[in-house]
């Protein structure tokens, strides 16, 4: 027998670890990552909904209180997605960690699934409690849960994607917030979460069509009431192809380098 027993380590594939890492980041600050942008949200519902809300005719027969919520909910899982990543990614270029990483003997697509699942689950954890809390404060109903599931997945996967990218072509955190104030919110105010586009001016529906987020908005609307300004099936499409065209983009840079190879 021998004098001293090795201790047992429990090996794990490394994309499992950089995956664990990821979530942990987030989690110990999970107030300002999670709860933050969930009373950031709830907000809206109270002051424009709740406040507001007697003095707006229901939008297609759905209350104003309950109309705004898929909006604000896609509006919450994106930003979370998209923040977790870019943020993450630029900070491993900066303390070269991400050197360590691109050495091992993890494959191009485990570093990227490894430094993309923190935004995932961020995403996924911020709408479903935003979610919970804006079914108990409105009272709104999910009429087409399974349109809501495959919507929130291509959400998560589009813009866990697209901070990724970010995070790597970003030179500094000035670009990263311009990215967040000056792109994705604009585009998430003029995407209809607080307006039905048919309301608008023929020349200001048209450019509403043309905004990637507004067929995100629609696809959750519809999964939670049933109704949207557009088939079901052009916003699925679209935002599919916008997680393919992002995920196709990302995998370029990890299988070339770009931009990740000093």
């Amino acid at each position: 027998m021998s004098a001293a027993a090795e201790p047992y380590v429990e090996e794990r594939p490394g994309v499992v670890w950089l995956c664990e890492r990821e979530i942990v980041r987030f989690l110990k600050l999970w107030v300002q990552t999670i709860v933050a942008p969930c009373v950031s949200s709830l907000l809206f519902i109270v002051v424009f909904g709740m406040a507001l809300g007697d003095s707006i005719a229901s939008v297609g027969g759905v209350p104003y209180d309950q109309f705004i919520v898929p909006g604000l909910v896609v509006q919450a899982v994106l930003t979370a997605a998209f923040s977790n990543n870019s943020s993450t990614v630029f900070q491993a270029r900066s303390d070269r960690f991400i050197n360590d990483v691109l050495s091992s003997p993890l494959r191009w697509w485990e570093v990227n699934l490894g430094l993309a699942i923190g935004g995932v689950v961020r995403g996924l954890i911020t709408g479903v409690l935003l979610t919970a809390a804006a079914i108990a404060m409105t009272g709104i109903g999910v009429e087409r849960p399974l349109v809501l599931v495959v919507a929130g997945a291509l959400v998560l996967v589009a813009f866990a994607q697209f901070g990724v990218i970010a995070g790597i072509y970003a030179r500094s955190w000035d670009f990263m917030a311009f990215v967040t104030t000056l792109v994705i919110l604009p585009l998430s105010f003029l995407g209809g979460v607080f307006y039905s586009v048919d309301r608008l001016p023929d020349a200001w529906e048209v450019v509403s069509h043309v905004n990637p987020i507004f067929y995100l908005v629609q696809a959750f609307r519809y999964g939670f009431s049933g109704q949207a300004d557009v088939p079901v099936g052009i916003s699925l499409a679209v935002i599919a192809a916008l997680a393919l065209v992002l995920s196709a983009w990302c995998a370029w840079l990890f299988r070339t380098g770009h931009r990740l190879k000093p």
